[in-house]
């Protein structure tokens, strides 16, 4: 299925990381049994932050429990790692933690070459270019900061994690619209998560799924491989 978009109508790329512009074994084999081997270590090392007594607070208003002790709090925060929950306090955690990981050199991001070709080719083309995870912005622009091919971040000019709101809800690309002072159908997002298109769609937005490991995906929207096939033209 071919699908050119309006050149004069896309203004801004929407991506997401994790199966779209990163492989997501880099997340799953690397990042997070990075973050699950450090946590309670980590978050009992740095108790007088108050970024991590922030953290904690979240915990038990999340749980419900506002008595939670520190060593019951990381239980939580364990059993939600474990379950990969998209929960603000958790991926707020392992943001942290990656820092000091990629600030040691024991963490190096991995992007598709593809995707840094053409998101460097938008961004001199003029268009902006902006991220959408479930990963906290924090972890978002580490990651971006510390690829395999360098910086990146100068390419991105807005980045939008779970505070925003749900990845898989309509209202929640509204939102980022509204902050990007465009019409919906001016952004065109990028990901591979067929729910996540749903809900970019529904708001207005232009969708386009990444499906890098095979195309036996749903036919509701546009899949391509990588991005030299997205189906977008420029002036």
């Amino acid at each position: 299925m071919t699908v050119t978009y309006q050149s004069n109508q896309i203004q801004i790329i929407l991506t997401d990381i994790e199966g779209t512009t990163t492989d997501i074994s880099f997340v799953h084999e690397v990042l997070f049994p990075y973050s699950a081997k450090h946590l309670s270590e980590w978050v009992q090392n740095h108790l007088e932050l108050p970024i991590i007594q922030d953290i904690l607070q979240q915990v038990r208003e999340i749980s419900d429990q506002p008595n939670l002790d520190v060593e019951s709090c990381l239980s939580k925060l364990m059993i939600w790692h474990i379950e990969d929950r998209k929960i603000t306090p958790l991926k707020s955690l392992q943001g942290l933690i990656w820092q000091e990981g990629y600030k040691s050199g024991e963490l190096k991001a991995h992007v598709y070459p593809d995707a840094v070709e053409y998101l460097q080719h938008w961004y001199g083309a003029g268009l902006k270019l902006a991220v959408y995870s479930s990963g906290s912005v924090a972890a978002q622009k580490l990651l971006f900061q510390n690829t395999l091919m360098g910086d990146l971040t100068p390419l991105f000019s807005k980045y939008f994690d779970t505070t925003t709101g749900s990845k898989i809800e309509s209202h929640s690309y509204l939102t980022i619209a509204h902050k990007l002072l465009v019409l919906p159908q001016e952004i065109l997002f990028l990901s591979d998560s067929s729910q996540e298109l749903a809900a970019a769609s529904a708001a207005n937005l232009n969708v386009c799924g990444l499906s890098r490991q095979t195309m036996a995906v749903s036919h509701d929207f546009i899949y391509v491989k990588n991005f030299s096939q997205i189906p977008l033209k420029f002036l």
